[in-house]
């Protein structure tokens, strides 16, 4: 396997060359390290299945989909190219106060050529990463895939929704191989009273360290103005997971909640996974250029090519014991600011301008 890796003061991160995908992402805050990013056991076994994608065989952090889940336009693995193939150094370089390293997909999508950019600073408990297309035709959905661990569940908080929905085809439909919880199709306005599969209601923003399921929701984000953000509170971890977007950008955030439900190796019914996939895209590349229901709610599920397109988000954590999620998320000048329930904050150094918010996109 070759990876890249790179560090700041208090901060590293590694990439898998072969995937694209975050190997190593690790934070030095408080005494402690914090591992905000999962990383799949099976990744180098030699008992796996046949016909795997690459990006399952080593799935891994977090990395590019383009595009999201189904390739049905273009010919290529589930999640694309950018998901599945590999990926080569352009530049490693330090920059004031922290590093950069840039790299390029050696596949194009759609005829584009894809870069991958990640900023590390001194002392800010994130990395900033953006993800740029140039040249190519037609339109490409696109999704960061984030995936964080809870050995002992947790709660979650967001930027605020206008509704969650699930699509129309259950997760694991065959009880001999795997459960849900959710109903499908559903859809609510209120994420703590959700339909589940038995006519009730579930919270999302609760993680269960207990309940065994396997359930992908799509929350579409309000028109707020401001930044989005997923905060996860990690009950055995002790800390805060942060996601960060533009949702002018990327204007969904789709949970994949792997949490037991999936029976089948290479899951084997291991818990505690959840992806926080934020993106501009319907399910499948078809359907992201076709008319979803996304696009019927005003909301765009792909990026026009041609010229240059690129996009950032943010991924981090802080450390926090309190159990309960962020009520607030702000980005101040220079930090970033949490605030919870009783009234306490957490801040730490944050670069409030990286991810453009209220300026022009699409560059």
């Amino acid at each position: 396997m070759s990876e890249h890796g790179f560090q700041a003061e208090g901060i590293s991160a590694a990439l898998d060359l072969a995937v694209g995908h975050i190997a190593d992402f690790a934070i030095t805050s408080g005494g402690r390290t914090l591992k905000p990013l999962h990383r799949a056991p099976w990744i180098d076994h030699d008992d796996l299945p046949e016909g795997l994608p690459e990006g399952v065989v080593r799935l891994s952090g977090d990395f590019l989909c383009a595009p999201f889940s189904r390739s049905d336009v273009e010919a290529a693995p589930l999640h694309g190219w950018p998901a599945n193939s590999a990926w080569d150094l352009l530049a490693d370089e330090t920059i004031s106060g922290g590093r950069r390293v840039s790299f390029r997909l050696r596949h194009k999508v759609m005829g584009a050529t894809v870069d991958k950019t990640l900023i590390l600073r001194d002392d800010h408990p994130f990395l900033y990463q953006e993800h740029s297309f140039t040249g190519g035709a037609g339109s490409i959905s696109v999704a960061h895939h984030p995936i964080t661990e809870m050995a002992a569940g947790g709660r979650l908080a967001f930027s605020p929704k206008r509704l969650a929905a699930t699509p129309p085809d259950v997760t694991e439909p065959d009880p001999a191989r795997g459960a849900h919880l959710l109903a499908y199709p559903a859809r609510s306005a209120n994420l703590t009273r959700f339909p589940t599969a038995d006519g009730s209601q579930t919270d999302l923003t609760c993680y269960s360290a207990t309940r065994r399921h396997e359930d992908f929701v799509t929350l579409v984000e309000a028109d707020h103005g401001g930044m989005g953000w997923t905060a996860v509170a990690r009950t055995a971890e002790a800390d805060v997971v942060l996601v960060l977007k533009n949702p002018a950008e990327l204007p969904v955030t789709m949970l994949w909640i792997s949490n037991g439900g999936r029976y089948y190796a290479p899951w084997n019914g291991r818990h505690g996974v959840l992806g926080i996939e934020d993106a501009r895209s319907a399910i499948g590349h078809a359907a992201s250029l076709g008319d979803n229901w996304l696009k019927q709610e005003g909301i765009e599920t792909a990026f026009a090519l041609g010229s240059r397109v690129a996009f950032r988000q943010i991924v981090g954590a802080m450390p926090w014991d309190g159990g309960e999620a962020p009520l607030q998320v702000e980005a101040l000048p220079g930090r970033l600011r949490l605030t919870f329930a009783d009234g306490s904050r957490r801040e730490a150094p944050f670069d409030e301008t990286f991810l453009r918010i209220g300026q022009p996109i699409l560059k």
